[in-house]
């Protein structure tokens, strides 16, 4: 039969589906909830002061993996050796918590901890390489001077993040964001991070395996035993199986199972294979400058402002999650820019103090938010005494660092996994059903996964990347963005949100409820979650308040 023109753009009567009234429907619809509902602290509660010290602790072993991973992989490539591995764990701990404490209490406030990123890896590399075809009368000179080189170009691209937060210029780019945008963004926060998840487990599996089963049956399954095992196996679960499978493993080093195997095996399942312990001094206290002077070279700078522009993308994603996770609305926009500015400031601390990389929004942090119920700001601001504590007393610090890095793997499946879907749960602020959200959902989430593992697995060991343009500066800035999944997604979500057919789409991207959350005075929380103390607001300018 054909069809006439007045019908030509009408389903078939056949194909047609009659919409059911709400009350036809089966089972409970779950309207859009602000704030989580099963949090049992959020920003402002705070639990009892021992479960803050504990849950504080908890905080400082989950960043402790982070600090050792990087470590590990810098510092033999530098020249370093057992001891100077220590003093850049003892650096790197030291800045994770004096640049948390001035993010609660200056940045967004929100209970996330600043440690060391993974987006400076890739930068770092290229000075290590850089440097290793000279003459140097040892490797310890090779490490100083490579060091040194690093310092000084964290501190001339610290300005990147700074230009960005303090003169608005992230605020102004953020307010381009809707929940269609943050959706894909927060994700690939989380599932972007899969290399650090099971295939680091796999590389012990018997230590690591059994820290990821006991960590979900004790912690999810074993708290319903009895109502009073419940929250303390909530909350606390997560030290009772780190201790358990430490302990396993000690038993399997001191028993010979590691003597006869493969060096990469020794060094994920031993115990005692870092030699921390005996290189770790028991005092020492980190101080600007401490490995010389810094160098500044224009080659290497370009290259670190591409990972600075990343870790901008990485924290930003992070503070949604934190903000959903510990009870808050929505970061406005103006918040953001003071914490990237923040930000760049703590970078420049890293520079200064040799820190080896810059701060970014601690992942596994935010997702131990979720994991225990707790998002007190409290907790975290105890956390940083742990760190700081433990970066000036080396051998307490060095006991914890030994504790084999496929144990942090297995946590990390489970928090890189909540904070992954944390990000799912912004999507309830717009139309699920609409096609055009669809798309630009599906769109951004493939290509945050798909482009940066193009890069990945087209980039040497000396960190160059498939870019290969006659600016060696410009190689450096693109290969380090487009290897990052949540500086892809930020990308492409916000090009496309904004571009295809945004006008007739407000209502479907979710911004009636959006924008609010973006203006100082469009919702009267914002003030609660994220001012300053009273006693502060005299000091800082009322644009950042």
């Amino acid at each position: 039969m054909v069809e006439t023109a007045n019908h030509h753009h009408q389903p078939p009567p056949s194909r047609a589906v009659p919409s059911l009234p709400l009350g036809a429907a089966k089972g409970p619809i779950f309207p859009p909830n602000e704030q989580l509902l099963q949090l049992h602290y959020c920003i402002h509660s705070n639990p009892s002061w021992p479960q803050t010290v504990l849950l504080a602790f908890q905080h400082y072993i989950v960043m402790l993996g982070t600090v050792v991973m990087i470590a590990s992989i810098l510092v033999p490539r530098m020249g370093g050796d057992a001891g100077d591995k220590v003093r850049v764990i003892q650096a790197l701990l030291f800045m994770s918590g004096v640049n948390t404490l001035l993010q609660t209490l200056f940045g967004t406030r929100l209970p996330t901890v600043m440690g060391p990123s993974f987006a400076y890896v890739l930068s770092v590399l290229l000075i290590i390489n850089d440097l290793s075809g000279r003459d140097f009368t040892s490797e310890h000179q090779r490490f100083l001077h490579t060091i040194r080189a690093i310092q000084g170009s964290l501190i001339v691209s610290s300005i990147i993040n700074i230009v960005l937060g303090y003169f608005m210029i992230w605020a102004k780019f953020t307010r381009l964001f809707s929940p269609v945008v943050i959706v894909p963004v927060v994700c690939v926060v989380g599932l972007g991070l899969f290399g650090r998840g099971f295939p680091e487990l796999a590389n012990c599996v018997e230590i690591g395996l059994p820290m990821l089963i006991f960590l979900v049956i004790v912690q999810q399954y074993l708290k319903h035993i009895h109502p009073r095992t419940y929250s303390i196996l909530e909350r606390f679960g997560l030290l009772l199986c780190i201790g358990i499978v430490w302990a396993f493993a000690a038993i399997l080093t001191a028993a010979g199972a590691y003597n006869n195997v493969r060096e990469q095996t020794k060094q994920s399942c031993r115990i005692d294979s870092s030699s921390l312990m005996s290189s770790a001094p028991w005092v020492k206290i980190p101080y600007p400058f401490q490995w010389g002077a810094p160098i500044f070279r224009a080659s290497h700078v370009f290259g670190m402002m591409g990972a600075a522009l990343v870790s901008t993308a990485e924290s930003t994603g992070t503070f949604f999650a934190a903000s959903r996770l510990a009870g808050a609305t929505a970061p406005p926009a103006y918040v953001l820019s003071r914490s990237i500015g923040l930000q760049g400031v703590s970078q420049l601390l890293d520079g200064v103090f040799g820190a080896v990389v810059g701060t970014t929004a601690s992942v596994e942090n935010v997702g131990l938010l979720g994991l225990t119920h707790v998002g007190s700001r409290r907790v975290v601001q105890v956390s940083t005494g742990f760190m700081i504590i433990f970066s000036i007393f080396g051998k307490f610090g060095a006991f914890f660092a030994s504790i084999p890095l496929p144990i942090f793997a297995a946590i990390y499946c489970v928090l890189y996994g909540i904070v992954a879907a944390t990000g799912i749960t912004f999507i309830q602020f717009a139309n699920k059903n609409s096609m055009r959200n669809i798309y630009v959902l599906g769109l951004s989430l493939f290509l945050a996964i798909s482009i940066p593992q193009y890069f990945v697995m087209n980039t040497d060991a000396a960190g160059h990347g498939p870019v290969k343009a006659d600016g060696g500066w410009f190689n450096d800035i693109l290969n380090t963005i487009f290897s990052s999944p949540p500086a892809v997604a930020m990308i492409v979500a916000t090009l496309l949100d904004n571009t295809l057919d945004a006008k007739h789409s407000a209502e479907d991207r979710g911004l009636p409820w959006w924008v609010p959350f973006q203006t100082r005075m469009g919702e009267s929380r914002n003030q609660e979650f994220y001012s300053f103390p009273r006693k502060l607001h005299e000091l800082v300018p009322s644009r950042f308040l």
